[in-house]
């Protein structure tokens, strides 16, 4: 007489290592799963029919299985070592990166003895582009028209003069960008200078601490002073 239920107690075993339960096997949880799936599969031989025994490729099948449960669970292993190695890799790296001045995602421009630059990255390129630099309250204080430009960065500088030639004071301000090609709009995505204070380690994500623009992940850095 065959043991009943036993397929569905292999196909259990095979999706509580895999992660589809919710906890994490141990390794001693594994090690008992290994255990019973040995006890199912002597019990079903000691039990079953002699006169239809079980076939060979069916016992090789559930062999199989059981050495898929100890390959995902060394494989699982190695992933979470390669990385915890990974994430220290990453820690190393952004810690060089205090005290220097990266240019990142964002909207400001600060202006420091009368100059200031900033960037911009657009998705494809542009017959028209014209920077906004606002004040706090959104105000317009100057345009600057850069003309035709190719797809990836752009960078720009200001002087510090408004529209009408008067020299602002030195400060945080804004920009927005505006770029069109044969009258449609083009994605541009703003890029600011700022300093790195610290390095901030979030839910196992390295992230920056910015002086002007608070946090920002690894992958918004386009490039290092």
């Amino acid at each position: 007489m065959a043991v009943t239920n036993t397929q569905t107690s292999y196909a259990s075993l095979i999706d509580s290592i895999n992660g589809q339960t919710t906890k994490k096997a141990t390794a001693n949880q594994v090690t008992d799963m290994q255990d019973r799936f040995l006890k199912l599969l002597t019990t079903q031989l000691q039990n079953q029919d002699p006169m239809n025994p079980m076939e060979n490729a069916e016992l090789t099948s559930q062999l199989a299985q059981m050495s898929t449960v100890e390959g995902i669970t060394k494989l699982n292993t190695s992933l979470d070592s390669l990385l915890a190695g990974y994430q220290a890799s990453q820690t190393m790296q952004a810690a060089a990166l205090i005290g220097r001045t990266v240019l990142t995602e964002g909207d400001t421009i600060d202006l420091n003895g009368g100059l200031g630059a900033a960037a911009f990255e657009l998705k494809s390129g542009a017959d028209k582009v014209v920077v906004k630099i606002q004040d706090s309250n959104g105000i317009e204080l100057r345009s600057l028209a850069l003309g035709q430009q190719d797809a990836g960065m752009v960078k720009f500088g200001w002087d510090g003069l408004d529209n009408n030639g008067q020299a602002v004071a030195d400060g945080n301000y804004w920009f927005v960008v505006e770029a069109e090609r044969a009258g449609n709009f083009v994605d541009a995505t703003p890029l600011a200078l700022t300093g790195v204070r610290s390095v901030v380690l979030s839910n196992g994500k390295v992230e920056l601490d910015t002086a002007s623009l608070g946090i920002r992940q690894l992958d918004q850095v386009r490039q290092i002073f």
